[in-house]
């Protein structure tokens, strides 16, 4: 499982013109699930979201987690974030999850984070333009 966090000022999905997700500070989360993520996976890399420290603490430096600011999280789905791209010039996705048990996997993320912390998210499978202020700019490429 893969998830590229970057962590914003805000951020926001839009799906046919209608913002469908948006938060204030936190973190951004494009979420790639690939063959043979489970919900193992799925947990493991929510805690470590949860508690990546990326945020500023009183002396400017990197020290405080997403829970520790009472941040949001937005959650995306990416499967591109699973491709090969280590030959020629087109992506291959053989590693990306099959859709089913990708959107499983997502769904079961966004129940699990929802339970944490605030959490919106975009909606799996569709063609979302995805808005956000980076602060910092911090952007982090997380697997598990």
């Amino acid at each position: 499982m893969i998830g590229l966090i970057q962590r914003v000022s805000q951020a926001s999905v839009t799906v046919d013109g209608t913002v469908i997700g948006d938060i204030d500070q936190g973190i951004l989360l494009l979420l790639g699930v690939q063959r043979g993520d489970d919900e193992a996976k799925a947990d493991k890399l929510l805690n470590k979201l949860l508690n990546y420290r990326i945020f500023p603490d009183d002396d400017g430096k990197m020290n405080r987690s997403l829970r520790d600011i009472d941040g949001e999280l937005l959650v995306v789905s990416q499967f591109t974030l699973a491709a090969d791209t280590s030959k020629g010039t087109r992506p291959g996705f053989s590693r990306a999850a099959a859709p089913a048990d990708a959107e499983r996997l997502y769904e079961y993320f966004l129940s699990c984070a929802e339970q944490e912390i605030t959490t919106a998210a975009g909606r799996f499978g569709a063609d979302m333009n995805v808005s956000l202020t980076n602060d910092g700019p911090v952007t982090f490429w997380l697997e598990v």
